[in-house]
Parts: structure tokens; sequence; C-alpha cells
């Protein structure tokens, strides 16, 4: 009977210890769980308000295209039909400008080496120019129509993606020298590089978003971008492998960039150009010129976006940057002009001159 009692003894203090262990799980788990709630919702809570800052008066004749923004040298850079415009972003005031640059689309920098870039679409040439002084430095001749310009840190080159060619040229960097070519099969819009030697492109007549490698030059992966249609701007979040691509269907389309597979479409407004994201802030931005809305979407997992606000911007504000610095959109726009009394809209907008302008949008 002694030994019998003693063993009851043990036996229900192993249980006590038990239920005491299991209570504390318990207990964790709790706290677990308000933890993670907790990060959400202060995740949340810390998504910026955004809104129209201000605008910068840029004034200038021609149209403009896309927008490129120095966030260590505070330098924007504005394509001006023949011209590129170089604005300090933190007083508006005009830096100078880089001339001679026909149906300009876009520019590229390289910090690194001091040089940037730019796509001269009508031309079919890229110039070379030298950050801090603006000036000129060489011309390469690339395919027909380039449009989008990007600079690829893992191999030292900078890409055109050539429209009317329908291929990509890329060119050395350091040396100003065509390194060769990719054939795209369809008419590429915009491009972005993941830093590893992999640039995507969309190809907004076939609705397909391409993996390229920049290294060998040569199409990786091929995949298509429905339900979206007519893509045009495309931007990355590095870290989680997404790819956000804006379509004209008022989509944006959102992948995975290493199979390829559409994992949200989140709805943006009418004539969506440009697209970012901002690291820091896990957002994604559409600039939709037709309804003059900035939508905002953020990444609250890498499978789950939620759209948070459409800012009203200006009709026009299609293309734009982000300063990463400071978080904040930069858009460009212009007034657009009546048609004379008694006649019909024109099928190409015409702008009040002087009115172009630079919208800033922040917190």
């Amino acid at each position: 009977m002694g030994a019998q009692r003693f063993w009851n003894h043990v036996m229900e203090k192993a249980m006590a210890n038990r239920a005491r262990i299991v209570s504390r799980l318990r207990l964790c788990l709790i706290g677990l769980l308000l933890v993670g709630i907790g990060g959400r919702l202060a995740a949340a809570a810390r998504t910026p308000v955004y809104h129209l800052l201000k605008k910068l008066s840029a004034g200038g004749a021609g149209g403009w295209d896309y927008l490129t923004l120095d966030p260590q040298a505070r330098r924007l850079y504005i394509s001006r039909s023949d011209h590129v415009a170089v604005m300090d972003v933190d007083t508006g005031s005009k830096v100078g400008e880089i001339a001679n640059t026909p149906g300009v689309h876009g520019i590229a920098l390289a910090p690194r080496l001091g040089r940037g870039f730019t796509s001269n679409g009508r031309a079919g040439t890229v110039t070379i120019f030298d950050l801090k002084s603006l000036k000129e430095l060489g011309r390469v001749t690339v395919g027909t129509g380039p449009d989008c310009i990007l600079y690829d840190p893992a191999t030292g080159r900078v890409f055109t993606m050539n429209g009317r060619s329908q291929d990509a040229t890329a060119v050395d960097a350091a040396k100003g020298q065509v390194a060769g070519s990719i054939a795209l099969g369809g008419r590429p819009e915009f491009a972005v590089a993941d830093g590893k030697g992999e640039l995507f492109v969309n190809l907004e007549d076939k609705s397909e978003l391409l993996a390229l490698d920049a290294r060998r030059l040569s199409v990786l992966h091929r995949w298509p971008l429905a339900p979206g249609e007519g893509p045009s701007g495309l931007a990355l979040d590095p870290a989680h492998r997404r790819l956000f691509a804006v379509c004209d269907n008022e989509k944006m389309v959102i992948l995975d960039a290493d199979d390829g597979h559409v994992v949200a479409t989140p709805a943006i407004g009418r004539g969506p150009d440009a697209c970012l994201f901002d690291p820091k802030q896990q957002l994604a931005f559409s600039s939709n010129g037709q309804d003059g809305t900035l939508t905002v979407i953020r990444e609250e997992s890498p499978d789950r976006f939620n759209v948070v606000a459409n800012v009203p911007t200006q009709m026009g504000a299609r293309t734009m940057a982000l300063d990463a610095k400071t978080g904040r959109v930069f858009l460009a726009t212009a007034e657009v002009a009546p048609p004379p009394a008694g006649a019909e809209a024109p099928r190409r907008r015409s702008f009040v001159p002087g009115s172009f302008t630079i919208l800033v949008v922040g917190e």
C-alpha cells in the first residue's frame, strides 16, 4: 500500500505538471496570435494617407513621357519630345537639360559609372551623358523605336526596349558599345531588372510578360497576363518576387516572378501607364491618366493585396517616379486645351502652352 500511494502521488504530480504546461502553451499561442493581429493592425495603421501636396510649374513646349528620379542627387529627369529637362526635386528649380534627344522616351541612370542614358525613339539611338555636367559623352545606334530604357547593375548593361523592331538591345554601359540583342516576338512596353541578371518586360500587343536572361541575351519564360489586357507599366518587389503589371482593362495583374502564376488582380483606374513599387511601405502605385487618379495598393503579404486609396491627381497624369528617400510620388501632366468653338474634338489632345506641371503626391 505504501508503494501504491507513492506511485499515485507521482502520477498526480505528473498530471498537474502536464496541465500547467498545456495551460502555458495555450497562453503562449494566444499571445502570439494577439501579436500577429496587432502587427497587422499596426501595419495597416502605418499605411500613408496620400494626397496632392503641391504642383511644380515646369513649363516648356512639347509632350512628355517617362520620369526618372535620382534620390541621392535629388534630380528629376523629365523627357520632353526632343530634350530632357532636369529639375531639383526639393526646390522645383531647373538644373539644366540634355539636348538633341529626338523622340526621347526614357532615362536610365548608372550612378557608379557617373553616366546616364536616354532612349531616342525617332532616331533609334541612345544618348550617353555625364550625370554631373549633363553633357553628352556619346551616342549608340540601337533597335528601331527604342522606348523604355533601364540599367541592369548585375551585368553592367543598359537595355532599350524597341517597339517597332520588337526586340531589346543591350549596350555595355562602360564601353558605350552594343553587346547584342534579344528578339521578343511582340511590342515591348516597359521593363524592370531584378538586380540578379534577370529582366522582365511587358508585351503590350500580346498581353504577355517575358522573363529575359540579361547575360545570355535570351528569353527564359513567356507568361500570359490574362485576365489583364494591354499592359503598360511594370514594377517589381524583389524581396517577395512579385511583379505588378498595369493593364488597359483597369486591372493590375500581380504575378510570381519565378513561375509566372497570377497571384491577384486588384482594380485600378482608367488609362493607366506607369507602375511603381515602394519596398519601404510595401505599396504599389498605378497612375491613371484618364481618370486623373493614383491607385495605391498595399502588399499585406506576398499573396494578399488591398486597394487602400484612389488619390485624385489631375487628368493626363499618367507617368510617374518614386522618391525612395521621402516616399513621395512625382507625376507629370498639363492642362488639356479645349477644341475651337464648333470644331470636333481632335484625335490627339493639345495642351495649354506653359501649363506643363509636376505633381507631388505624399503624406
